[in-house]
């Protein structure tokens, strides 16, 4: 629960931020983008993880990479999650926070599910097709799940639409007992 309350209150305070600054789009890219050097370079994230190296380090390695290439805000709270060693967080925190723009912006931010990754083009139309079913625009972000054999799986505001042929053998399998 702790860790819930940690993500709600840093990226609640990065979006008041971005509001005040009216960068809310800028600072999710930039966001984003650290996200995924983050995301592919496994050694960083484990170096800036590490609890035994000093937090002035980090914060230097951070300056060195980033500085250039994102906005202060965000190098800010940077700074921030390794002063108060919590940088493990900082995934969950953007994920709060870009629900937070896309609310605003008047978005359902779901997940769509499947086997393999999805094109850009099928996300979109995944998502203009939710959004008739959900009467309101849509945002997806794609997740593998190599446990739906096919098809895909979406979650959007609490609800599920399940078109996965696991869904479907499930559902025959109950069928037949």
């Amino acid at each position: 629960m702790a860790e819930l309350t940690i993500d709600m209150t840093y990226g609640s305070a990065l979006f008041q931020v971005a509001q005040d600054l009216k960068k809310e789009n800028r600072i999710l890219e930039d966001a984003e983008d650290v996200l995924s050097v983050l995301e592919k370079e496994k050694e960083l994230s484990a170096f800036i993880d590490n609890p035994t190296i000093p937090a002035e380090e980090k914060k230097e390695a951070i300056k060195r990479i980033f500085e250039q290439n994102i906005c202060k805000e965000l190098l800010n709270l940077l700074y921030l999650l390794v002063d108060k060693r919590r940088t493990r967080h900082y995934s969950k925190i953007i994920r709060y926070y870009k629900g937070l723009v896309n609310k605003k912006e008047g978005f359902a931010y779901g997940t769509v599910f499947s086997v393999t990754p999805l094109t850009k083009k099928q996300i979109k139309d995944f998502e203009s097709k939710t959004e008739v079913l959900m009467d309101s625009r849509v945002k997806l972000e794609n997740i593998t799940d190599a446990s739906l054999i096919g098809g895909v799986k979406i979650l959007i505001n609490g609800k599920i639409i399940d078109a996965s042929l696991r869904k479907r053998l499930n559902d025959l399998e109950n069928i037949l007992k």
